[in-house]
């Protein structure tokens, strides 16, 4: 595993509970905050 996949791999496992639920609603506005959430966190970990 390279190191970007190490650290992507290392936030996922962190993603709070509301977010990995929310990732997963049928209310388009509750899944695009979450997926605008889960993109803000990819990057800050790709900038790292």
């Amino acid at each position: 595993m390279n190191d970007i996949e190490r650290r992507l791999t290392e936030k996922l496992s962190q993603l709070p509970e509301w977010l990995r639920h929310d990732l997963s609603s049928k209310d388009e506005t509750i899944r695009a905050r979450a997926e605008e959430t889960l993109a803000a966190i990819l990057a800050a970990a790709l900038k790292e």
